[in-house]
Formats: C-alpha cells, sequence, structure tokens
C-alpha cells in the first residue's frame, strides 16, 4: 500500500474546516447525498455504491467524498472549486499529482451523542475494507469502528478534570473527553496513531490533548490520578509476538494478559471515585468459571461491573480476525498454516471460547467492593453513559444502608418500567408477572403479587414501610413478615434500576 506523510495541523487546517462544513461533508451531508444504500457499503468498505451515486457530479461535496472517502484523485480546477487548495497542501492534507491533487489521509465525517461537526483521521481506507488489513503496513491506523462507537456511547460524560485515553489511535475517544474533560492525556505505542490522533482533534476543533508514546499505564507512570480512564485497547487474543501483527489490534502479550494487566493496575492511576471504562476480550478456559477469572482481575478497593456481551468458540475467533487481516484473500496454504496457527495457541492454554465485552471498575476505596460479572448478549439501548453512573450511584446507596434503612427510604419506579402480566386467556389471575425496562439495560424480572404491587406504588411520596404495610393489610398478610423479607427482592429491584431512591 503507498505510504503518504502524514499532515502537520497549521493555519490552513481551520480553513479546511470551514470548507467541509460549507460542502455539507457531514454525517447528514453524506446520507442525503448517497443514500442510505451507498452510504452504509460505504461504512463496509466497499466504494463502487458510492462511486455511482456521484457519477457526474462536480461539486463541493463530491469531491470532497472521493478526495477523503474514496482515496480517488480529483481535478485540480474541481478540487479548487471545494477546498482551499493551497492551505491544504501546504499542511499536507492533500498532494499534487500533475494536473490532479490526492488526499494523504481518510478524513471521515463523524457525529455521536455529544460530538458533531466532527472528523476522524486516519490511514486510507479509514474503515477495515472487506478486503481487510491485506498489504497494509503492521502500524495502519483505522477509523472509528463499531467497537470505538460502542465504548464512546458506554463512557460517561459527566464534566470532569482528566481523562486518560489509553491506546487513542485515530482519537475518537480522546474527541469525545475533550468535551466535557478540563484536560485530556492520551497514549498510544503506535506513534502515527499519536499524529492522527493530533490531526482529528485538530481538525474538528477541539482543545488538544498530551500526547504519550508507550504502553499500558508507562508513559503516565507519574502523572497524577485520573477522574476517567477510557481504553479500546489491542484486545485480539492472537499467536503474535511483541513486535508482530497489526498494532491497532495485536498487543503482543500472552492470551488476555494484556487486558487483565490493564484492569490490574488502573486502580493505581485513578482518582477516588474515578472511573475506567474498557472494552476487552478474556479467554474462557476449560475447568474454569469464566465469571469468577474476570472477577478476580478486579484490583482492591475497586467496585466492578463486567458484562460479557458476545461469546465466540476459538474457531470463529481465529476466522474472524485472520479476514480482518486480509489473509483468507491471499495463498491458501499460509491461511491455512496460519488457522493452526492459532488453533495451536489456544490448545496450549486450554481454551474452549473467546469473551467479548465491557468492564468498568470505580475505584471507590470500599473494604467489601462490589464485583457484579454477567452474561449479557440481548438488545441495550445506547447511550448507556448514564446508566452505567447511575449503577454505581444505587450502589453506594444500598451499600450504606441496611435493610431496615431501606424500608425507612422513598422510591420511584423508573422511567420506562412496564408490567406484563402472562396467563392463559380469561384467566381470573396471571401466571407470570414480569417488569419491564424499555432503556438502559432493557432488563426484565419476575415479581410476585408483593413486589409488583410495591413497585407500581412507588411514587416518592410514601415510605417503603409504609407502603408495604398497605399492601400487608390488602392481601391479608403479617406485615411483620412481609417486611422481614423485602429485602431480597428490594435490593435486586434497586440495584438494576428499576426502582430509584427519590431524590
Amino acid at each position: 500500500m503507498r505510504i503518504t506523510p502524514l499532515p502537520a495541523p497549521g493555519p490552513g487546517t481551520p480553513r479546511l474546516r470551514e470548507a467541509l462544513l460549507a460542502a455539507s461533508f457531514t454525517p447528514a451531508g453524506l446520507l442525503e447525498r448517497l443514500g442510505p444504500t451507498a452510504h452504509a457499503a460505504l461504512a463496509r468498505g466497499e466504494h463502487v455504491p458510492a462511486l455511482a451515486a456521484l457519477r457526474g457530479d462536480e461539486g463541493p461535496l463530491a469531491a470532497a467524498v472521493r478526495l477523503f472517502l474514496l482515496g480517488r484523485p480529483v481535478a485540480w480546477k474541481v478540487a479548487g472549486g471545494a477546498l482551499p487548495l493551497e492551505a491544504a497542501l501546504d499542511d499536507g492534507w492533500l498532494e499534487r499529482e500533475g494536473d490532479e491533487v490526492r488526499a494523504t489521509v481518510d478524513v471521515r465525517p463523524y457525529a455521536s451523542g455529544d460530538v458533531s461537526d466532527a472528523w476522524i483521521v486516519s490511514d486510507a481506507g479509514g474503515v477495515p475494507a472487506a478486503t481487510g488489513a491485506a498489504g497494509r503496513p503492521a502500524d495502519v491506523v483505522l477509523g472509528a469502528g463499531g467497537a470505538s462507537a460502542t465504548l464512546a456511547a458506554l463512557t460517561p460524560r459527566t464534566p470532569v478534570g482528566r481523562v486518560l485515553d489509553l491506546g487513542t489511535g485515530s482519537g475518537v475517544q480522546a474527541l469525545h473527553a475533550a468535551r466535557h474533560a478540563a484536560h485530556v492525556t492520551a497514549t498510544d505505542t503506535n506513534p502515527r496513531a499519536l499524529r492522527m490522533a493530533s490531526l482529528t482533534l485538530a481538525l474538528s476543533d477541539a482543545p488538544p490533548a498530551a500526547l504519550r508514546e508507550g504502553s499500558l499505564f508507562e508513559p503516565v507512570s507519574d502523572a497524577p490520578p485520573y477522574d476517567l480512564i477510557v481504553s479500546n485497547p489491542p484486545f485480539v487474543i492472537s499467536p503474535a509476538r511483541s513486535g508482530a501483527g497489526l498494532t491497532y489490534r495485536d498487543g503482543g502479550l500472552a492470551g488476555d494478559e494484556l487486558c487483565r494487566a490493564l484492569v490490574r493496575r488502573s486502580a493505581d492511576h485513578l482518582a477516588h471515585g474515578g472511573l475506567c471504562q474498557l472494552l476487552a476480550n478474556w479467554e474462557q478456559v476449560e475447568g474454569e468459571d469464566w465469571r469468577e477469572r474476570l472477577a478476580g482481575w478486579v484490583p482492591p478497593g475497586c467496585d466492578a461491573w463486567i458484562v460479557r456481551r458476545e461469546e465466540q468458540d476459538v474457531a470463529e475467533y481465529a476466522e474472524l480476525w485472520l479476514r480482518d487481516a486480509g489473509l483468507h484473500r491471499g495463498d491458501r496454504a499460509a491461511y491455512e498454516e496460519a488457522y493452526a496457527a492459532w488453533l495451536d495457541e489456544f490448545a496450549a492454554r486450554r481454551v474452549r471460547a473467546v469473551g467479548f465485552g465491557w468492564i468498568t471498575l470505580r475505584a471507590s476505596g470500599s473494604e467489601r467492593p462490589s464485583v457484579r460479572v454477567e452474561d449479557w448478549p440481548h438488545a441495550v439501548e445506547q447511550p448507556l453513559g448514564r446508566a452505567v453512573t447511575g449503577y454505581f450511584d444505587r450502589l453506594d446507596f444500598l451499600r450504606c444502608r441496611d435493610d431496615a434503612a431501606l424500608l425507612s427510604s422513598r422510591y420511584v419506579l423508573a422511567d420506562g418500567v412496564v408490567q406484563e402480566q402472562v396467563g392463559a386467556p380469561g384467566a381470573e389471575d396471571p401466571e407470570h408477572i414480569v417488569l419491564r425496562q424499555r432503556h438502559g439495560m432493557m432488563r426484565a424480572g419476575a415479581m410476585d403479587t408483593v413486589s409488583a404491587g410495591f413497585a407500581g406504588s412507588c411514587d416518592g411520596t410514601l415510605l417503603a414501610s409504609a407502603i408495604l404495610d398497605a399492601i400487608a393489610s390488602l392481601l391479608g398478610e403479617d406485615p411483620v413478615t412481609l417486611r422481614a423479607g423485602a429485602g431480597t427482592w428490594l435490593r435486586p429491584l434497586v440495584e438494576q434500576g428499576f426502582l430509584l431512591p427519590a431524590g
């Protein structure tokens, strides 16, 4: 693949940004011009539908798309009608080839959550193309993919002082953090990635981040603690050793050691109450409970919420990442040799499957921290950032209250919680009562008559004990007995967000 020098943000960068906005080179403008079919294909790395949609169009938006998304040369005169050519050439965004100009990087319109009118800068190709990473150098920097979007949506956006984006890549997470943090540090082992991150921030008119080169927490070993650590690390579990493989995905440590080390060492760099939000892959080893294994990663003094979103057997996993590297389109014998090496590695480590999900830590300082590990392959409503902070806030509420104190509190039913009743048509009473969330994690929980009646009565005006006494009177039950057993179902309802402490 052809390698070009990277741009250096300068006086021309603000003018380029203004020109891109004027051309409607934005997510909304792109969708409107290309249409949903070509727009979706472009996100998959397929260019033919977009080229067809732009046929005969020499306007500013079409020129920007050809240059920055399709990697095609554009006539000097056409490009001059869309962009400040001399400024873009001086800063290195474009290079001249005779009577044409060509982009040196992929510039992809981006908007998500609190970020709009932004662009992600990466190597040509931007997102993994249909052919994978075949022919690309090891230090290739990709744009914002599905994992980047998932992490950005998971991360709380509460204003904070200091944020660390560990393994920044093209700078997606640093771009989000710049909107709600006073200071952002972005690290990466790949110097090319740090350059791309600086370009993303500059072109998107975001405050610059402090850029540090190095692995894991080495570049910030002497830095003050952070209020938020966010990481989409090179979590792929592959046979690649240090210095080999693709930098953006292969961490170079055995198995899932990189993710484990990131989790274990994060506590040393978190301020009290600080959060660490990351994506991870982990080995699921024969004869071991993966939940217990992941819980063992959590450092002392940290609460944790670990969610497995997906599981793949070792063959599926190997095929996924061999395709990502483009090996399936090369020599068949080389592909099979690489495939066998992955399977041999997994067999040697007794790995039967690989889990993928997210890990959230909070530096609570508690002597008895809460560690929740769960399997949740079901639909969720993104963004989940508020749900993450809400979960830990509710843990604090529950931690400092015994069952008697819980009954001396008031609660409200969370927004979007509905009740479903299941039973035979015409039956007087339902066989099952279910509470279901329509927001956040979108959980569902089976209720009995008492807990369902209690939840339906929570509007923040009455103490929990008063509601239980009324239910006992209505059902002819002993109120003392109902109160004594309430903690077994009330705590989970609060922890999982069906009920919220009033106020």
